[in-house]
């Protein structure tokens, strides 16, 4: 059932506005003169959902399935049909998709009913087909937003696989430590009580094991403690702009990140580009995507030096969190009068490299971990033979 706003006359003739809920315009008509009102015009309330992010081979799937319907002749409205009627799709997606058919079916045009969902679409896209309804070019713009969110799903992708090795190291790591920590170094207790004095680090060892045996509550109580107070931290903006720019920064892992925020932020420009869109609104809404604060918070320079007419390599070599390797590019591309082709090449470079720099990372992660591992191992070690050796040659000295 519908929601409608309506204007209705009574009896007297005076104007009654309202709302009501229907099934549709004639059920409303009906429903109005059972109260002896007369129904001037109405409106469907779209109410607006607050729905969850899609993933972006999702989102990549839906712009696809857009591109090729349209392109083959097939009405907005029927498209919407046959992707609602995909057996594939999560009911969540479904629902979703239902509601956009539900409003595009009123009248309104489909980056509207995309917006209205909340923050189930990304604002890029959302522009996108917004541009491409009013030149006409819906087909073309599906189709390259699916080849982009592909694109971008592909990258995520890889950093996260890339880095699951690390974190199985990493939590293999803690583990361990637990384990010796909370079961096998108590097995020595009861020797190392007999021994009259221990050394400083059987000491410290023996007081860790200690707690953990007999607190371990209490430091998952401390870790999780810690991880929300980082949590609301970094929602304060301040902070996190500090964080953001701290990550540009960092040794080895800050080179990677400059990689992938220009990879990313060259990826959308180019799509935005080549779909036609005034150089401001490319910059405004690429901006949005790179996800740091510190180099979004640059733009704003950007854009206003572009509209005081300067170059867009120039301004753009003003940011500081961005490679060089874009700024090459597009100084080439304005040269040359091939912006579009420059950027879509420095966004396909960038990714490579991105590629690249995060199989470095990870080959370094790994050892440095390994290393750690092997460095706490080995002072446990020491700690527990050391009293143990020690008694050994009290044992012999006494007995000479």
């Amino acid at each position: 059932m519908n929601t409608y706003k309506y204007l209705a006359r009574n009896a007297l003739g005076k104007k009654i506005t309202g709302k009501l809920q229907a099934n549709d315009e004639i059920d409303l008509q009906a429903k109005l003169k059972n109260d002896n009102l007369y129904l001037e015009s109405c409106n469907e309330v779209v109410k607006k959902t607050s729905g969850k992010k899609i993933r972006s081979d999702r989102i990549a799937d839906f712009s696809r399935s857009i591109g090729k319907l349209v392109g083959a002749g097939v009405s907005l409205v029927k498209a919407l049909r046959i992707i609602c009627d995909d057996e594939t799709l999560r009911q969540k997606e479904r629902n979703l998709y239902s509601e956009i058919l539900k409003s595009v079916r009123t009248g309104i045009s489909l980056s509207e009913a995309m917006a209205l969902q909340g923050a189930a679409f990304p604002p890029m896209m959302i522009n996108m087909f917004r541009s491409a309804e009013a030149s006409g070019t819906l087909e073309a713009t599906a189709n390259q937003m699916a080849d982009y969110y592909s694109k971008e799903y592909k990258l995520t992708k890889k950093i996260k696989s890339s880095l699951t090795y690390p974190k199985i190291l990493g939590v293999l790591m803690v583990i361990v430590l637990a384990i010796i920590m909370g079961y096998v170094v108590p097995q020595f207790k009861s020797l190392f009580e007999q021994m009259e004095a221990l050394p400083a680090t059987t000491e410290i060892l023996l007081g860790i094991s200690n707690f953990v045996a007999d607190k371990w509550y209490l430091l998952l109580l401390f870790a999780v403690v810690i991880f929300i107070i980082f949590k609301l931290l970094f929602a304060v903006p301040s902070i996190k702009y500090q964080k953001d720019k701290i990550k540009t920064k960092l040794p080895k892992i800050g080179k990677l990140m400059r990689i992938i925020y220009t990879a990313r932020f060259a990826r959308t420009l180019a799509s935005l580009y080549n779909a036609g869109l005034p150089i401001i609104s490319c910059l405004t809404i690429a901006r949005d995507t790179i996800d740091n604060k510190y180099i979004e918070s640059q733009f704003e320079t950007v854009i206003k030096d572009v509209q005081a007419g300067q170059n867009l390599s120039e301004a753009l070599a003003k940011v500081d969190g961005f490679t060089k390797k874009l700024v090459s590019s597009v100084v080439v591309g304005e040269e040359t009068g091939t912006l579009d082709d420059m950027l879509n090449t420095a966004a396909d470079q960038l990714e490579y490299d991105s590629e690249m720099a995060i199989q470095s990372l990870v080959a370094m992660l790994e050892p440095m971990i390994i290393a750690g591992l092997a460095f706490v191992v080995g002072f446990i070690i020491v700690s527990v033979i050391q009293p143990i050796y020690g008694s050994y040659d009290a044992i012999a000295s006494s007995s000479k």
